[in-house]
């Protein structure tokens, strides 16, 4: 029964929040995944980048999220200019909410000196989302013994499925070691109501920075040429309407390692007198002939704790070169990013 009255509890929150202003999916390896992170990172490689990511939190509790994204860039040499596509799908597994959406992304690159570069960036974007009424539990469906085996007489009028245009801009400045970007996101401030009501996204906000630190370079055993050895600390910083988040972490490169350790939270702010501590995240990656892979995991340290099954997440990306193998890139600049 306390299942059930919890279902019907969170069901209610979801439906019925007409003004309730809901939180984009968030990757822990943002910089897994560059496009859905900033529009202005599309082609941010001299080479064609493809890459997955999937996201599984709350695993252990039936409220939990899984998000897939699926992208593609390149980079046009003779235009300065990148263009990307981005695939990302988000599901919510209690009450079966569905965002997916399809994006375009097209970036531009500004010399600015010998040592610094600026890139902008623009995405359109294309948005569907539904629910499922079927998961849906509501009172009269409940008898005395909290079993559900009646028919709700709740009527909605809709159909609960929804789609809309967004808009999505984007900065980064950067050298050879240090980057600092902006993004906004959520322009068009779509109204995604299901039910025939006014309830506009809100835009969300994002100021991301890191700085690479080369610790020293070593000889790859039984290769030629060094492998990097390097500190990068990366921070995080964004927010959507009430709501915001900041991560701060360390990745360690030791070609072809990577490993990280970030934490989640503002530790300043706190929401109805608790603290927002979200999260511990511990991530090993392997990077290799232009093919990286990572596996984070998020620890929970909130109220919800450890029973939730924190979250799972994986990244997987590969660069290559795509165009006329008798005229090799040329030698733009890269943006000094860790690969997770």
């Amino acid at each position: 029964m306390t299942r059930n009255l919890f279902i019907l509890v969170i069901s209610i929150l979801v439906i019925f929040s007409g003004q309730l202003n809901a939180q984009d999916p968030q990757f822990s390896q943002f910089y897994a995944a560059p496009l859905y992170l900033n529009p202005s990172l599309a082609g941010s490689t001299e080479l064609s980048r493809a890459g997955l990511n999937y996201r599984n939190q709350w695993p252990a509790i039936d409220a939990n999220f899984v998000t897939y994204s699926a992208y593609f860039d390149h980079y046009f040499v003779d235009y300065n200019s990148g263009l990307g596509i981005l695939v990302v799908s988000d599901r919510e597994g209690l009450a079966g909410m569905k965002n997916n959406y399809i994006a375009i992304d097209y970036s531009y690159t500004i010399h600015l000196s010998d040592q610094w570069a600026m890139r902008a960036g623009l995405e359109g974007s294309y948005v569907f989302r539904s629910l499922d009424f079927g998961r849906l539990v509501f009172s009269d469906q409940l008898d005395f013994t909290g079993i559900v085996n009646n028919q709700t007489g709740e009527n909605f009028n809709s159909d609960f499925n929804i789609s809309y245009f967004d808009l999505a801009a984007g900065l980064m400045a950067y050298n050879s070691n240090l980057w600092v970007g902006f993004a906004a996101h959520h322009l068009a401030t779509p109204n995604q109501s299901l039910i025939n009501e006014t309830d506009e996204l809100p835009r969300k906000f994002s100021v991301h920075a890191g700085y690479k630190i080369p610790l020293k370079t070593a000889r790859r055993t039984g290769f030629s040429g060094l492998r990097e050895v390097s500190l990068t600390p990366t921070a995080l910083y964004k927010w959507q309407g009430e709501f915001s988040q900041f991560d701060i972490g360390m990745y360690l490169t030791y070609e072809p390692m990577v490993f990280g350790l970030s934490y989640r939270g503002v530790p300043i702010k706190s929401i109805d007198g608790i603290m927002n501590n979200e999260s511990l995240i511990a991530l090993i990656g392997i990077t290799s002939n232009g093919l990286n892979i990572g596996y984070s995991y998020d620890a929970t340290i909130s109220r919800l704790g450890f029973r939730s099954g924190g979250a799972h997440e994986l990244s997987l990306s590969y660069q290559f070169f795509l165009g006329d193998p008798r005229k090799p890139p040329k030698n733009v600049r890269k943006l000094p990013c860790p690969k997770f």
